[in-house]
């Protein structure tokens, strides 16, 4: 009889599933050591940054006993609500670093400031935050990125040389106004303009949009006929701009140039649609900023900006690739 139940407990307790107890708690200490990483960006639509968060994932999986990877996106870049809402869930899922590419420069800085104070280690990459506004908010984050102003600038050279003709007059596509990002690219591109003496008869922001560069390009090619060239702040707005441009009848005849270095923009290149882009090596900028937190949770970092590449893209250096 005492044999019938001893027989009884055990598959009662196998019935409940119970485990070996070595299993549970040994993967509980590997998932302990390990830090976990928050990648929050900005719309994944965008070619950019789903390439950047292919590189970031790549590189989670090269390196997969040094970290975990927890990978967001919000659906509209300017869908602030939701962008601060994914810091809060990272916060309240306890993670132990957010890199995080913004889609306002000064909105998501009260989340990062409570992602802060919860012991959460916070690194900006792609758009800068407002420096102004971090010092109201008493918060210092590290901003891991390309200088946006200089390799707009950069562009803004390069089509420069290209324009032919007298008094060329050139348009600007910019990106969200209130951006860090968009806001130095404008001003890379005005400082190009400026130096080769070329005016620019209408700037406006298309919101890193294609469609709505389109219409805004459309819109300027009617009202400013003489436009021999459209200068767009990403490379979204640009295809926008080529679209427009063939619209208006002036393939060939108005050039454009963008900024990210997207696949299709490369092909607009080797067709002749776009005289070039820059290039600030989406693939790997999360991994920078990646990098960068993974050294400030181990304290080795000391919570300073990193600056990132970022270069010239002419049908020239494609061809050499």
């Amino acid at each position: 009889m005492k044999n019938i139940l001893s027989l009884c407990l055990i598959a009662l307790l196998i019935g409940c599933g119970s485990k070996p107890t070595s299993s549970p708690s040994a993967d509980s200490d590997t998932a302990s050591s390990k830090p976990r990483v928050a990648l929050i960006m900005k719309s994944l639509a965008n070619e950019f940054f789903s390439t950047m968060a292919k590189g970031a994932q790549q590189h989670q999986s090269e390196h997969a006993d040094d970290y975990e990877l927890v990978v967001n996106g919000i659906k509209d870049e300017r869908d602030l609500s939701r962008q601060v809402a994914l810091v809060e869930e990272m916060v309240a899922s306890g993670v132990d670093a957010i890199v995080i590419a913004p889609a306002d420069s000064k909105a998501l800085v009260p989340a990062l400031r409570r992602a802060k104070q919860a012991g959460i280690v916070v690194v900006n990459i792609d758009n800068q935050l407002d420096q102004d506004v971090l010092e109201m908010e008493e918060v210092s984050i590290p901003f891991v990125g390309p200088d946006n102003l200089a390799g707009a600038k950069k562009v803004g050279d390069y089509l420069a040389e290209s324009l032919t003709g007298s008094s060329p007059q050139v348009a600007v596509l910019e990106g969200i106004r209130t951006s860090f990002n968009a806001q130095q690219r404008r001003k890379g591109f005005e400082a190009a303009m400026e130096e080769a003496g070329i005016p620019i008869i209408d700037s406006q922001s298309a919101e890193w949009e294609m469609s709505k560069a389109n219409t805004i390009a459309s819109s300027m090619l009617s009202e400013h006929p003489d436009i021999a060239a459209i200068l767009c702040a990403n490379d979204s707005m640009a295809l926008g701009a080529i679209a427009a441009v063939k619209s208006a009848g002036r393939s060939g005849d108005v050039q454009i140039v963008g900024f990210d270095n997207i696949t299709a923009i490369q092909n607009a290149i080797g067709e002749g649609k776009v005289l070039a882009t820059a290039d600030q090596h989406g693939d790997q900028l999360a991994v920078f900023g990646i990098e960068a937190a993974l050294k400030e949770i181990h304290g080795e970092g000391a919570g300073n900006d990193i600056e990132t590449p970022v270069d010239l893209v002419t049908a020239e250096s494609l061809s050499k690739k």
